[in-house]
């Protein structure tokens, strides 16, 4: 089992625990806010196993009908989670209109915020190992989880803030519009969650300041080439791949055009391990002028 994997088993014992103490705090004080920190714990539990299931099948290697390795499982793994986060935003909207509808007083109110304010520091410190590790180990489906942790802290922090207000003025009528407000603040996150994963499906574009470094790395490293063009980037869940044209003088013989790109391919590989390199040798009538040029 790989650390990625041993963390996700983890973060479903995490979540289970967590939501056994949300839905004691629901049971004992009847809360609408605090149903619907319960229920985004359910889509916590559910997108724990969702991203077990990634990583492990992400983890297998490259055969005939995946060439390029299965780590894209990740970017799905990570929409599916998005896609639940938004349902469960739902589902909170609909329980808070009935109970805008039927407002019911709180019982046992301090009770069910102590055993709401401890599954919130379980979810806080858990979500910092998250991402910690996972942006470590470049998983989008470990990330994913952290942010979904740590959206689940934001929100808990402010439904513990509410029925603190709720409790304090009598006003049972805020019970429900904090949860609305919460369903809100989730269906936004989990929005984004699916946009930036539906990215990494569709190959986009790699931050431009990771994209200079790989073409400087290039540069440096290209001694004897002439220029390197049509430089491009994409991720794969932890997997990365940059391809290119290399220029070289048209004299130079296939021995040496090959000794430049072990030099440039070593040197991008000890800037980003597990990096897969492409490169396309072009005699130097092919030059553009307007791709990287060797220093």
């Amino acid at each position: 089992m790989t650390q990625a994997e041993r963390i996700a088993v983890g973060t479903i014992g995490i979540g289970v625990t967590v939501l056994g103490l949300k839905l004691a705090a629901w049971q004992v004080t009847g809360s609408t806010a605090l149903f619907s920190d319960a229920a985004e714990s359910v889509v916590n539990v559910v997108a724990s196993f969702v991203a077990l299931f990634a990583l492990r099948l992400s983890a297998r290697p490259a055969d005939s009908n995946h060439p390029y390795g299965h780590t894209k499982i990740e970017f799905i793994a990570a929409v599916i989670e998005g896609v639940l986060i938004v349902v469960a935003a739902v589902e909170i909207l609909r329980h808070a209109w009935t109970a805008f509808l039927h407002p019911q007083p709180l019982d046992a109110p301090l009770l069910g915020m102590a055993l709401n304010g401890v599954a919130t520091l379980i979810n806080g410190a858990w979500a910092g190992v998250l991402f910690r590790i996972g942006r470590r180990l470049r998983s989008p489906a470990l990330v994913g989880d952290g942010r979904h942790l740590a959206s689940d802290v934001v929100t808990s922090l402010g439904v513990l803030a509410g029925v603190s207000l709720v409790v304090l003025t009598g006003i049972h009528m805020l019970d429900p519009l904090l949860a609305a407000a919460t369903a809100c603040y989730i269906l936004y996150a989990g929005s984004r969650l699916i946009f930036e994963s539906v990215g990494g499906l569709m190959d986009i574009a790699p931050p431009a300041e990771e994209e200079e470094r790989m073409r400087s790395i290039v540069s440096r490293h290209a001694a004897g080439a002439l220029e390197a063009h049509d430089v491009r980037m994409r991720f794969a869940g932890p997997a990365a791949f940059v391809e290119f044209h290399l220029v070289v003088p048209g004299h130079m013989t296939v021995a040496e055009a090959h000794a430049i790109c072990d030099r440039i391919e070593d040197a991008l590989k000890a800037e980003r391990p597990g990096l897969s390199v492409t490169i396309h040798v072009e005699p130097e009538g092919q030059a553009k002028q307007v791709g990287v040029l060797v220093l």
